[in-house]
């Protein structure tokens, strides 16, 4: 029985089409009733996931195929999620390769292969997307094959099986240029050349590499059985990253079947399975015999290289919308986070309202403060800064490997943006009518990047960064040159005020909007703040002329995402966050208290 089980992860760049690939391989696996209604995209269940059309969290699922169990574990594509990849990959035997058919090979791929690779898992390579025009399957198998030859792959894995295909079309086959008409091809290669999981004798150990959670039994630790077996209603050890030892009786065991879990009497080697009833547990634990414990190595995990500065809501709307509101409850909810988001770092600060929270970048910090605002908490955030290390007394920062691609006629403009943020240029090639450019550049110089290039490509640039290393400080990079234009006083903007206003700059908000003294407006056309009064109204007089009355042409408010606002704002300002809106202010709402302190801090 024990060899009927394949245990699969799937990676691959992000939108070269993963969770598209699992649904179907769902719907091969008969997992749902012939009439049964299926939402595209199953696995990405979350709001957010579905909104942004990305993966955020990996997924397990399983299938049966011919009498095996095949468990499949999606992962995210983005970088900033490496730390779900990371540790995610642990519990696969093999993995399928998914390379978009024009794309080919791209930075995440990179990325995630090479954590694959570095484990020993076998690659099965799917090329997705055949179905394309302008499609270049055999190109995209070499550069897949050079990619894996330079990341020092082994003889064995350098000696993959590839199958073509289109996952959004349903089918899969050994020969792109004859179309099959179902998923069967792709489901016996991963029969064929995934190896079943080893038995090993002995007793037990299994390694917690994920979290689930129930508001019934609280946390449940998920994992795959290293060696022996595992039974509910015994006593077993956790050992602990610090090398303490604990007793831990197992209340329920569950394995993935389908979509769902279903109740087991045992697990034994190989088998991915969720235990209830264990406390105290974090990521990287082992479940071990409590006689004669022998914890597996924890999982070892990539440093953060972003920080930013996460404080209460202290402006004069607070409390407005939000639940949770008070410091208590945004560190409760951070160190709740800490449990099952391994790359995420939070450190206190001499302030007992504001915390420094580290992460893999921008996206992956978002992604949490999306998440809370829609669990109903308010809180501000900082500018992000990056991680500054101190090697060999020398100041070193994080750099990166930034890949753009874009049309031909926009190269230009965007070279020279990437080169006055310090990127220095390390390939150029040119794809059909777009350029592909790598480029390495300090991590500071992303922040804010991504605006700038896709209004230079009136937004067909693709753009994807991953961390390289840490390199020596390369020197001041210039940031945003316009001031802004801040509210002078608090009340509700009027249209009249606005219109008077435009010729200073542009602004972010719409007549009829309450602000406060201190908000940020709008965004000066030259250096240097300005303050101004949007609260004003027209004067009544008895006079009616024709003429007098000329209605106010507005020009639409910018609006930005979360990301954006986050990139945009200063070091003297804050975003503030709550379930409705979303502000930007400075961090001193009075004028007198801010040229203060520019007087005490030197330029």
């Amino acid at each position: 029985m024990q060899n009927k089980i394949r245990n699969i992860a799937i990676i691959a760049h992000v939108d070269h089409g993963k969770t598209t690939l699992v649904d179907k391989m769902l719907l091969a696996g008969n997992l749902f009733r012939e009439n049964q209604q299926t939402d595209e995209l199953t696995l990405d269940n979350n709001d957010l996931e579905r909104e942004r059309g990305i993966t955020i969290l990996s997924k397990n699922v399983s299938i049966r195929y011919k009498d095996t169990k095949i468990n499949i574990i999606d992962t995210p594509g983005h970088a900033d999620f490496g730390g779900e990849v990371e540790r995610v990959l642990n519990m696969a035997d093999g993995c399928l390769l998914v390379v978009d058919a024009f794309e080919g090979p791209m930075p995440q791929t990179r990325f995630v292969l090479q954590k694959a690779l570095e484990i020993g898992l076998k690659p099965i390579l799917v090329i997705n997307k055949v179905d394309k025009p302008n499609c270049r399957p055999e190109e995209v198998q070499e550069a897949v094959f050079e990619l894996m030859f330079n990341l020092e792959a082994t003889e064995d894995q350098l000696d993959f099986p590839t199958v073509y295909g289109s996952a959004k079309q349903n089918w899969m086959s050994n020969d792109w240029k004859k179309p099959s008409d179902s998923m069967i091809p792709l489901l016996d290669m991963i029969i064929d050349h995934i190896p079943a999981p080893k038995q090993r004798k002995g007793t037990p150990q299994m390694l917690i590499t994920s979290l689930d959670y129930s508001n019934y039994v609280g946390r449940i630790a998920v994992g795959r059985i290293h060696r022996g077996t595992l039974e509910p209603n015994k006593d077993y050890a956790l050992s602990k990253r610090d090398g303490s030892i604990h007793k831990v009786r197992i209340k329920e065991l569950d394995l993935f079947e389908g979509l769902g879990r279903i109740k087991a009497e045992s697990a034994s080697s190989g088998d991915i399975c969720a235990l209830v009833g264990i406390e105290g547990f974090e990521i990287g634990d082992s479940i071990t015999d409590l006689t004669n414990p022998e914890p597996l190595d924890p999982i070892a995990i990539d440093e953060p290289t972003m920080s930013m500065r996460f404080t209460i809501n202290d402006s004069p709307f607070f409390g407005q919308d939000g639940k949770y509101v008070t410091s208590r409850h945004i560190y409760d909810r951070l160190t709740r986070e800490l449990d099952k988001n391994l790359a995420l770092r939070v450190e206190e600060t001499d302030s007992a309202d504001s915390w420094i929270v580290f992460g893999r970048g921008v996206l992956h910090l978002s992604v949490l403060i999306e998440t809370m605002r829609r669990e109903g908490y308010e809180l501000q955030v900082g500018q992000p800064q990056v991680i500054i290390k101190d090697i060999a007394g020398e100041k070193h920062e994080p750099v990166e490997h930034l890949t753009i691609n874009l049309p031909e006629e926009s190269a230009s403009k965007v070279i020279d943006i990437v080169s006055r943020r310090k990127g220095e240029m390390l390939s150029m090639e040119s794809k059909a009518d777009r350029m592909h450019i790598e480029f390495t550049i300090p991590s500071r110089g992303i922040i804010g990047l991504n605006n700038m290039v896709l209004t230079l490509s009136a937004g067909e640039a693709i753009m994807a960064h991953r961390f390289l290393e840490y390199q020596p400080w390369k020197g001041v990079i210039e940031k945003r040159q316009n001031g802004s234009i801040i509210a002078g006083e608090s009340g509700n903007a009027y249209a009249y005020a606005l219109d008077k206003l435009q010729d200073r700059g542009k602004f972010f908000i719409e007549p009829q909007t309450d602000v406060y003294e201190g908000q940020v407006v709008g965004e000066h056309n030259k250096e240097g703040d300005l303050m101004v009064n949007v609260t004003k109204a027209k004067k009544l007089t008895n006079v009616r002329a024709s003429g007098t009355d000329d209605k106010a042409q507005l020009a639409p408010p910018i609006t930005f995402s979360l990301e954006e606002a986050l990139e945009y704002i200063k070091e003297d300002e804050l975003v503030e966050i709550t379930p409705k809106s979303m502000r930007i202010r400075k961090i001193y709402l009075k004028e007198h208290d801010r040229k203060r302190m520019s007087k005490q801090t030197p330029e």
